[in-house]
């Protein structure tokens, strides 16, 4: 089933027998499929609340500000070359001084983290990724948080960055351009659910229900003024992103770098 309306994905994401499809747990540990058996994204009821919980505490010790601040100052230090910069700044923030071999591990690892397409490249980042964290007691929640900011804050950015051009709308500040964007163009397109109870896998179309007429006015037209939105591209419900002000600080840091940056020195 495909859900489109706003209200409808709403609505799922709010009801406990819609979780996210299993993923398989027999896998050798320490490769990708292992570590998808272990975070809280593919998990469900109180293995879920557990996991998720590790994550919320890892978060907890990552001041957003600073996050920003450090975001912005990377940029400034690459000559505005921000892809990378996202991971550099958590990674360092979680205490991992090997900043290149960080960035090779989250990039390799994160290819086929959500599909759950793998090969040994992947399975070695896994591995790599372990060995990085492991010093600060259990490395499953910074894996997480840094596999699922990777792609996502990524795409939030360049996405951004394409309605920053000469001659877009952007007649607001970065925070603003951020909300827009998240609403207007998700960095990720689709959430998929399965219904416990019939077996029958859901897939909410986030671009459609970020753009539903019934709560959007003119909800094609990219307008930085409308300002915060009851967008879903951080979830709702049950299983809202616990790190939405952590991956909106480090965007726009790396925005406010690249597009302003006489006001950031």
């Amino acid at each position: 089933m495909l859900i489109t309306r706003h209200a409808d994905a709403v609505s799922v994401l709010a009801d406990t027998r819609y979780v996210p499809p299993p993923v398989p747990q027999d896998a050798p540990s320490g490769t990708l499929a292992w570590l998808r058996s272990q975070v809280s994204r593919f998990s469900t009821g109180e293995v879920h609340a557990d996991r998720r919980r590790l994550v919320t505490e890892r978060l907890a010790a990552l001041d957003p500000a600073a996050l920003r601040q450090s975001a912005t100052a990377k940029t400034l230090e690459r000559g505005g070359d921000w892809p990378g910069v996202p991971t550099a700044v958590l990674g360092a923030a979680l205490g991992i001084t090997d900043e290149k071999r960080l960035t090779g591990a989250v990039t390799a690892a994160a290819a086929g983290y959500l599909s759950g397409e793998a090969g040994p490249e992947a399975d070695a980042a896994v591995a790599d990724l372990v060995e990085l964290l492991s010093g600060a007691g259990d490395p499953i929640p910074g894996i997480t948080i840094l596999l699922q900011a990777h792609a996502a804050t990524t795409a939030l950015i360049a996405n951004a960055l394409t309605h920053a051009e000469p001659g877009a709308d952007t007649g607001a500040d970065t925070d603003d351009l951020l909300h827009e964007t998240l609403r207007h163009d998700p960095p990720l397109k689709a959430s998929r659910r399965l219904d416990r109870q019939t077996g029958e896998e859901v897939t909410i179309d986030l671009v459609a229900a970020n753009r539903d007429p019934a709560v959007f006015q003119q909800p094609e037209r990219f307008d930085v003024s409308r300002g915060p939105t009851p967008h879903l591209t951080f979830g709702s419900g049950v299983r809202p992103c616990p790190a939405s002000a952590h991956a909106l600080a480090l965007a726009a840091g790396v925005l406010e770098a690249i597009l302003r940056p006489e006001d950031t020195r």
